[in-house]
């Protein structure tokens, strides 16, 4: 059985995202709130919300390949904001970003905007679960 993307028609049509997700076996990945930083420890463009949010996709995909997975095997993303209007202002071109990293895989996502984060100059967090196969490929990364 291949993931289930839930649409339900008696619910405003989706975009960007899938309203629910069911899984088959697999392995369960939780992916940690990833902020955009970059290889050293540094905020990614502090004030860009749309370098931090790519920043932060690019970082989730790596986690997710090092596990031997895929972006299409994420089912639902959490994306913490500390200014929504921010975020709306850019949505295309945060879009944009998630596309590079994403594709055109939409799971299940949630957007939250709080007070602050862990580092200073963050505007954005995101994690998430992924739910990878079984194929002995996916084992490769594993440490």
């Amino acid at each position: 059985m291949e993931k289930q993307f839930i649409n339900p028609a008696s619910m405003v049509k989706p975009t960007g995202y899938a309203h629910g997700v069911v899984t088959p076996g697999g392995r369960l990945l939780f992916l940690a709130g990833q902020p955009g930083l970059d290889a050293n420890g540094n905020v990614a463009s502090p004030g860009d919300i749309v370098a931090q949010c790519a920043q932060a996709y690019a970082n989730l995909k790596t986690v997710i390949e090092a596990a031997g997975g895929a972006v299409t095997d994420v089912v639902k993303l959490t994306i913490y904001v500390t200014d929504k209007a921010a975020y709306k202002v850019n949505l295309k071109s945060i879009g944009t970003a998630y596309r590079n990293a994403f594709g055109k895989h939409f799971p299940a996502m949630t957007l939250v905007e709080i007070k602050s984060l862990f580092d200073d100059d963050a505007l954005v967090e995101i994690d998430g679960y992924a739910v990878i196969g079984e194929s002995p490929a996916n084992h490769a990364n594993l440490r």
